[in-house]
């Protein structure tokens, strides 16, 4: 197998566990870990911004393995971690042990995406690096809506959710063996130890970047963390049972979250700031039809779509601006910009989950909407720029 096909393969079935059930996999069975464990709205949003601070830490460590010990072995321990977490999970006999095990799957996708940028650029053909990176990312949404898929089909067939866990860290077992088969021959000859000026952090250019990436990842978590469970309370959609609903969300939320393999044709036709405020203003709609209309058909799969469209192609756009931002860092850049959208995503859950245990699930989502849209409104095409020197 050429070195092309084994990467992105490995590379596909790694963020198709990390960034699937891995990351998703709260949200998606809330409404079941609400009743087993009898979880408020207020302790469920500590617990998913707990699993996200573990995304931020991983982040973190995955850069320094990286640059010192090459990308196999932070790519390796996430997977060990999403195996080890989602096995806890699985077993869990109460919250503690089942927020130890959200925490280890969740801390995996820190590790597993930013060291592909450089065991691509190692060893796969200049030419043939985006097609490489897009498959790796595509094993984002396809690993959604199977984790959604697989819930939605265990339920109907009343399966436990345990086993349904059990599962994906059998999935997660398979995937680890795969990717330490495919990195063994990538190179640990570390990278020259430049460090990203931290005055490069502060240009007027790049501040748009960190605020966008910073309201992503509130409005982004707190939509994975609590639609499910929203349209659950709400009594689900006609015609399926309420436990079952939420998994129509991921599913089509990782159905429609892979038109972010367009991201950079529409970006061509639009121009940067156009696409940003149509996918803000895409995630304030997302947000209000699951605060409005949770039991509409048309509502929630209009939602989720929205919600996967803007989260997909928003991760694009803030892959290819941070590389034209730091040309001479890319991994580095990348990492500080990912970092911001760590740090709204542990602030969302906690939040939203406060604002909701005292005024309810309909304020907590129109909230996250108006920030949204605020944010939209903000976009100025002046100060967007793709390049730090313009």
């Amino acid at each position: 197998m050429t070195p092309f096909w084994k990467l992105s393969a490995a590379g596909f079935a790694a963020t198709a566990i990390t960034y699937g059930p891995a990351r998703m996999g709260f949200g998606l069975f809330l409404p079941e870990f609400r009743s087993v464990f009898s979880i408020s709205i207020q302790a469920a949003g500590l617990i998913s911004s707990l699993g996200f601070f573990g995304f931020f830490v991983g982040l973190l460590v995955s850069q320094y393995m990286t640059a010192r010990k090459g990308p196999q072995l932070p790519i390796v321990l996430g997977l060990a971690a999403a195996t080890a977490g989602m096995t806890i999970v699985a077993v869990a006999p109460n919250l503690p042990m089942l927020s130890l095990g959200i925490l280890l799957a969740m801390l995996s996708a820190g590790f597993s995406w930013t060291p592909f940028s450089d065991a691509i650029n190692r060893k796969v053909a200049e030419r043939s690096r985006p097609a490489a990176l897009s498959l790796v990312s595509t094993g984002t949404g396809l690993g959604i809506a199977a984790a959604g898929t697989a819930a939605l089909l265990m339920s109907i067939g009343g399966i436990s959710w345990r086993l349904c866990w059990a599962i994906f860290a059998v999935g997660s077992t398979l995937s680890l063996l795969g990717n330490w088969i495919a990195l063994r021959d990538v190179a640990v000859t570390p990278r020259p130890r430049t460090r990203l000026p931290w005055n490069v952090l502060f240009q007027p250019a790049v501040i748009p970047l960190f605020a966008i990436g910073l309201c992503f990842g509130i409005t982004s978590t707190v939509y994975i963390s609590f639609a499910a469970d929203r349209i659950a309370q709400a009594g689900g959609v006609a015609g399926v049972p309420a436990n079952v609903s939420g998994s129509l969300v991921f599913i089509c939320y990782g159905v429609f979250g892979l038109l972010g393999l367009v991201t950079g044709g529409v970006k061509a036709t639009t121009g940067l700031p156009w696409l940003l405020r149509l996918l803000l203003l895409a995630s304030a709609l997302s947000s209000s039809l699951i605060a409005l209309v949770p039991t509409s058909w048309t509502g929630v799969v209009v939602s989720a779509g929205l919600q996967g469209i803007n989260v997909m192609m928003m991760s694009a756009v803030l892959a290819f601006w941070s590389d034209r931002l730091f040309p001479a860092l890319p991994s580095q850049g990348f990492t500080a910009v990912l970092l911001a959208v760590a740090t709204g995503s542990v602030l969302g859950p906690v939040v939203a989950g406060s604002v909701a245990d005292v005024f309810g699930a309909t304020p907590m989502f129109l909230g996250t909407a108006a920030l949204a849209a605020a944010a939209a409104l903000a976009v100025r095409s002046r100060y967007i720029r793709e390049s730090a020197a313009s």
